[in-house]
């Protein structure tokens, strides 16, 4: 039987920009796959690298935020299923869809803790290890709230899923373990060899704070590998690249600001190494799924490797110390044998936990399960019920008397 899903997304998808907006394609196109209605509505603001959702065969709609016009649409759609891109848009609009939508089975996609990565910038700006008290902070809480008061979350990472059940002590029958799905007959049958590739690169929405942050870092790291390699190039592509960036361009050095890159996958492929210095975020790294994708090893750190390759050796290397991050950069752009023997540790990883068909079995199976079961399913969940409770919903209020005052200021 054929099911209507609604999506609330924080922004429109951009698979071209961002990991999050792959991810969240791969999301709608398996929900388009079991023959089910998708509409995917967003208060966010239209942007230029957003997909074509209606060529996809997916309906949008524009919503609005604090704004009870929300509730006629919710109570007219009636969808049988609800995903939340990400805890902000729980908080904004669960509350609606419990009140006019109430049978509705709630999914949250997290994307990434956001609490964690949050956590770790602090952390990192303070220029000191993360601590138990950086862990337990507001957000931390406003973003478990929204995972007990939801049927089931996403979660990208198993390092998150360890996190969640050890140190929030999240029941793990509303978490589900959902990596990037990567279609993998789909992946290059040949990539370009050894000594047809040249130069670094990295690649990342200049928006995200980790990826400008990283950034930054490589200006500090380009000095030493360019001291041993004088000839080559570090090519930084990325989705809005603001005029802070666009300064750091220097041909001289070899430090070039390329922006917008057309197709990741191809600037991937003719690089001979990804460079990631990534000293704080969460969940896995898209730029680092591409490289393996691609063939092209990687160097990053112990927070870029995080949660993405089991116990299975990295397609490359990691580094977190800065002198021993660019001798390895050099090493494996100029020994071929250490190039190759990284290059072979690729596949076995996207085999083991990307394989697509297998992840989409295993959701599909979970919200199978969890559907037939509902009401079960939110008695054994007594901490999310009472987190929906009347004297705890202060997100409700407060969007409430926010549109009341702007009632009032409109008049």
């Amino acid at each position: 039987m054929s099911k209507q899903v609604l999506i609330i997304g924080y922004v429109w998808p951009e698979p071209n920009s961002s990991a999050a907006g792959s991810h969240m394609m791969s999301l709608l196109r398996f929900f388009k796959a079991q023959q089910w209605q998708v509409e995917f509505a967003s208060p966010a603001q239209v942007t230029e690298h957003m997909v074509d959702l209606v060529q996809e065969g997916i309906t949008r709609r524009s919503i609005a935020l604090n704004c009870s016009s929300f509730d006629e649409y919710i109570k007219t759609l009636q969808p049988d299923i609800v995903m939340f891109d990400r805890f902000m848009m729980e908080e904004q609009f669960g509350w609606r869809v419990d009140k006019y939508a109430p049978n509705a089975l709630k999914i949250l996609d997290t994307e990434d803790l956001q609490c964690l990565r949050n956590a770790r910038h602090e952390a990192h700006k303070a220029q000191r290890q993360l601590t138990t008290n950086d862990l337990h902070s507001e957000l931390a809480k406003r973003e478990m709230a929204a995972i007990l008061r939801c049927d089931l979350s996403l979660i990208i990472s198993s390092f998150e899923m360890t996190l969640l059940a050890d140190t929030f002590k999240i029941d793990s029958a509303l978490l589900h373990y959902l990596p990037f799905m990567v279609d993998l007959k789909a992946r290059p049958k040949h990539t370009p060899e050894f000594e047809q590739r040249q130069h670094f690169m990295t690649i990342g929405n200049f928006r995200h704070a980790p990826n400008w942050d990283a950034v930054l870092y490589l200006q500090q790291i380009w000095p030493l590998i360019r001291k041993q390699l004088p000839n080559v190039e570090l090519h930084i592509y990325g989705s809005y690249p603001p005029p802070k960036a666009t300064a750091l361009h220097n041909p001289k050095t070899g430090f070039l600001i390329k922006g917008w890159a057309d197709d990741a996958l191809e600037v991937m492929k003719n690089s001979r190494i990804c460079l990631a210095p990534l000293r704080f975020g969460a969940g896995i790294k898209g730029k680092l799924l591409e490289a393996m994708i691609t063939q092209t090893p990687s160097i990053t750190t112990a927070i870029g490797a995080e949660g993405m390759h089991l116990d299975l050796p990295w397609p490359g290397a990691i580094a977190d110390d800065m002198q021993q991050f660019a001798d390895k950069a050099v090493k494996l752009y100029s020994d071929k044998k250490t190039y190759q023997r990284a290059q072979s540790h690729a596949n076995e990883i996207l085999d083991r936990v990307y394989l697509k068909e297998q992840l989409e079995k295993l959701l599909i199976n979970k919200i199978n399960d969890i559907t037939k079961n509902l009401t079960q399913h939110r008695q054994a969940n007594f901490t999310g019920q009472m987190l929906k409770h009347h004297t705890m919903r202060s997100t409700q209020y407060m969007a409430q008397w926010i549109e009341a005052k702007n009632v009032n200021k409109n008049r």
